[in-house]
């Protein structure tokens, strides 16, 4: 028996696109971060979050394509600091628990996004 991949541990697209949606909710209304959406019309926002929920599916073992640029192209010129990455991360977290995702698949997509810091901050 194989072990099941972090896509069906967090429960396959529909628990993703949940937290995804939620947790885009929080950074919207973030006062630091709502400054990446401020003057975006609903669509491109929309369009913005189907990626993320295809790129997280796919990323985490899911049959999802991920068709979007990869996350140094996607950010370069945002001006994200460390400051904005550590607001973001703190509002995936609380997503995680308020879906009440288990520790391990929780420390699996946090150690995840962890790895991409590198290629999304552009000012520590």
């Amino acid at each position: 028996m194989s072990e099941k991949s972090l896509y069906e541990r967090l429960g396959g697209y529909d628990a993703i696109a949940a937290v995804v949606s939620t947790l885009m909710v929080r950074i919207k209304a973030d006062d630091k971060l709502r400054r990446f959406y401020d003057h975006r019309g609903a669509d491109g926002i929309a369009r913005e979050e189907q990626l993320l929920v295809d790129y997280l599916c796919a990323s985490s073992g899911g049959p999802m394509v991920y068709t979007g640029r990869d996350m140094k192209t996607l950010h370069v010129g945002m001006r994200l600091d460390g400051e904005d990455w550590t607001r973001a991360m703190a509002h995936l977290t609380d997503t995680l628990e308020a879906f009440d995702v288990p520790e391990q698949e929780k420390d699996d997509v946090t150690s995840f996004h962890e790895a991409l810091k590198p290629e999304i901050v552009e000012i520590p």
